[in-house]
């Protein structure tokens, strides 16, 4: 057996039977210096910690004829409880954790006892086999198991408990694992973690080999959590130089990407070629911006990117990626044909209505909501936006009582899935999410409604608008028939959509649509603290900031905390003890927003801490270890992209209330149903006790705790914490130091996104 002098990545050697380790490039390397190395063989008990991304590993082994466990550490891309491996590597002394073996080099060899068996066949390795079936399966086949699912899997119908239906998904597994290890092989060897090589196989099957080998740079487009830069690497692996064409191409296109995240539909053709050269560069392979140039005009010519003279300034020349040019113009066209299509009204009896309707209730109308009520019904499309506390559920109330009372048919939809909820609960009737109204066909990959089949309604409202993305308004409007009436209601102060555009400030912005802004706060709503401070915030005054020990004088409350780790513990004992306390349930009402997930106050670290605070580990509750990060029965979780086969979109809350191990697959109780994820996808959640405030758009929570440091300097802006603050519907504490809430308040960072949606409409 050869022996490799340094420790990296474990990967099967197919040509062997056995798992090999090759050289990592985060891993230092082992120099002469070390001991000589020893081999050592056993059975692995349990994982303390693996990361699906590099493969690290400490796993704790069991040594026949030794007492104790032994730690192993080193890099395995694919490791179970229960394999059997034969290892070589030397003994080291850790500071802290006592003595552990460094694995330099490991060969997997059949579990050779029948605990051995049951901890390979129990670990996750095939769906349809848990702990309960290993055992059942172990108990009837012995050590022959291995070889009757191998050689003789329809038998299995022997155990108990075990269906025909089971043994087919345990076969197609059984399969499906020895094909993933073939292309695994590969993948590992040009440093491919073994998450992602499992998704390659799930997108490509059988080609998955051949289309790396010929376009690593295609993983980036078609794999989620794949980017550039993982493709990159590959790439270079592969043998295709820094400085080819293939690619430049890609990083083009990458960067046009990265900047859709920042919000731009397009950027101007030197700042693509500047933000390009210096994303490619690297120290031995500088990147000629002239050469950069030349790429993107031929680019152009072969339709890989669309360029044009960029609006106000026709000296500009600004590129887009073909899909968001597309798009932009195709939404333009038809927001422009739609707005100006008359509409035939009787407004003196409309007068009437309003006069009956306000009287009949016993209410009254500001002169702003009246007129936007009289505009509901003579405009094609009207646009209500306004601050809270200024009316615009009760007039979108109105409205939709209106067009009732008109004999029209209505549709309500929203972004998300929460913000739906609440549009049916303003207006008593059925709301639905843009997405599913528009009712996705995973066949075809496109939404059934459309322009060719339109949805059946005389009126549609659609709240939360700030938040829909260049592609989604495209979407809604193709489905609208030009017949229809559209209320558009939004909040322009709030941070504009996480995807590309900003279509509500667009569209109010080209003065082609008919718009009313509610500025008028009402007496009841004055009264809330969360609400008159979002008001000075949004004028750029400092809130009234209530202590926590006067919690019953106002429904926001401030902990004046300076650093981070205070923070951490501030909301700690916040939802442990301060607000049991005060009769508010943490796990059902509590939402706390951060403005990064990064850092030490970020949602990343506030969620692992919400984790052990709020959902801790139990007996017999369930839990699933996943790239070094634990999901439990009981938690929180997000979406974080949008998944159209399930349909679940990006920012959709659930909550984990199920982890099958036989299966692998964990079941999500989102608002309106219960999707599964099996575990090759589980890459799409995320724990949520804490999220962004960007991905708290549209929704409300009863409780808000909002952690506000100079560590997020950065991010800190006056909108941010606006929108932050507007999420909470009864209480909102805010954590941190009046300076950092100062420079975001100071902060207009309404920075500009690169759209010319407001210029196409007004041509």
């Amino acid at each position: 057996m050869e022996i490799f002098r340094s420790p990296g990545i474990l990967v099967p050697n197919m040509l062997k039977g056995e798992h090999q380790i090759v050289p990592s490039p985060e891993t230092p390397e082992v120099h002469s210096t070390h001991p000589s190395t020893e081999h050592l063989q056993g059975i692995i008990e349990r994982l303390t910690f693996h990361s699906d991304e590099s493969g690290y590993t400490v796993a704790r082994l069991h040594v026949p004829g030794e007492r104790e466990l032994v730690t192993i550490i080193g890099r395995f891309p694919d490791i179970h409880a229960g394999q059997a491996l034969r290892l070589v590597g030397f003994w080291r002394e850790h500071p802290k954790y006592g003595r552990q073996f460094q694995v330099v080099h490991a060969q997997e060899t059949k579990p050779a006892t029948l605990t051995g068996l049951e901890k390979y066949l129990g670990s996750g390795l095939i769906k349809g086999i848990g702990p309960a079936t290993a055992k059942r399966i172990v108990t009837h086949f012995g050590l022959e198991t291995l070889a009757i699912i191998e050689h003789s899997c329809s038998r299995l119908i022997e155990i108990p408990g075990i269906g025909e239906r089971r043994v087919a998904i345990i076969e197609r597994a059984w399969e499906a694992q020895k094909a993933i290890k073939e292309v695994m092989l590969f993948l590992r060897g040009h440093n491919v973690s073994t998450v992602y090589a499992v998704k390659i196989y799930k997108r490509y099957g059988d080609q998955a080999i051949d289309v790396v080998s010929k376009n690593p740079y295609q993983l980036a487009a078609d794999i989620y959590g794949i980017g550039f830069i993982t493709a990159d690497t590959i790439a270079r692996s592969l043998g295709i130089t820094p400085d080819s064409d293939v690619r430049y191409q890609a990083g083009v296109l990458y960067v046009l990407g990265l900047a859709s995240e920042e919000g731009h539909c397009y950027l101007p053709e030197q700042e693509l070629i500047d933000r390009t050269v210096k994303q490619l560069a690297l120290p031995a392979y500088p990147v000629d911006p002239a050469r950069m140039q030349m790429l993107i005009a031929a680019m152009a010519e072969q339709r890989q990117l669309i360029i044009e003279q960029g609006y106000g300034d026709r000296e500009r020349q600004i590129c887009y990626a073909p899909a968001f040019y597309h798009t932009e113009v195709a939404l333009a066209r038809r927001l422009a044909t739609f707005a100006k299509v008359p509409v035939e009204v009787d407004m003196p009896r409309v007068g009437r209505w309003i006069d009956g309707y306000t009287a009949k209730k016993g209410i009254a109308l500001s002169a702003e909501q009246r007129r936007a009520v009289e505009l509901s019904a003579s405009s094609r499309m009207l646009i209500l936006t306004g601050g809270p506390g200024c009316g615009k559920t009760f007039t979108t109330r109105t409205v939709v009582s209106l067009w009732k009372a008109m004999g029209k048919s209505i549709l309500l939809a929203a972004p998300t899935g929460r913000a739906a909820q609440r549009l049916a609960e303003l207006t008593g009737g059925e709301a639905k999410t843009i997405h599913r109204m528009l009712a996705f066909d995973p066949g075809t990959m496109k939404f059934r409604h459309d322009e060719e089949n339109p949805l059946n309604a005389h009126a549609f409202v659609v709240d939360e608008t700030s938040m829909m993305d260049l592609f989604l308004a495209h979407s809604l409007m193709k489905a609208i028939p030009p017949s229809a009436q559209v209320l558009l209601v939004g909040d322009i102060d709030q941070l504009p959509s996480v995807g590309p555009g900003m279509v509500l400030r667009d569209l109010i912005a080209s003065e082609q649509v008919s718009v009313i802004r509610l500025t008028e706060v009402f007496r009841q709503a004055a009264t809330s603290h969360i609400i008159t401070n979002a008001h000075r915030i949004n004028a750029g005054q400092m809130p009234r900031l209530t202590p926590l020990v006067q919690a019953k004088e106002s429904d926001c409350l401030w902990m004046n905390v300076t650093e981070p780790p205070e923070g951490v513990e501030a909301i700690r004992r916040l939802v442990t003890e301060i607000l049991p306390k005060r009769g508010i349930n943490p796990v059902k009402e509590v939402q706390v927003l951060c403005p990064a997930t990064r850092g030490d106050i970020g949602t990343r670290q506030l969620n692992i801490m919400l984790q052990q605070a709020l959902n801790p580990k139990g007996l017999g509750k369930v839990e699933l270890v996943r790239g070094g990060s634990v999901l439990r029965v009981g938690d929180r979780v997000i979406q974080q992209v949008n998944d159209y086969q399930r349909e679940v979109f990006n920012g959709d809350l659930g909550t984990i209330t199920r982890i099958d191990l036989e299966e692998q697959e964990v079941l999500v109780q989102f608002s309106e149903r219960e999707v599964s994820y099996d575990y090759a996808d589980l890459g799409e959640l995320a724990l949520a006790r804490a999220v962004t405030v960007h991905k708290s758009q549209g929704s409300e929570y009863p409780v808000v705790l909002f952690p506000l440091f100079m560590q997020h300097y950065l991010l800190l802006s006056r909108n941010l914490v606006y929108t932050g603050l507007t999420r909470a519907k009864q209480l909102a504490v805010l954590i941190g130091s009046t300076k950092a809430i100062g420079l975001a308040i100071k902060r207009v960072m309404d920075r500009q996104r690169y759209t010319a949606l407001s210029d196409r409409l007004k041509c």
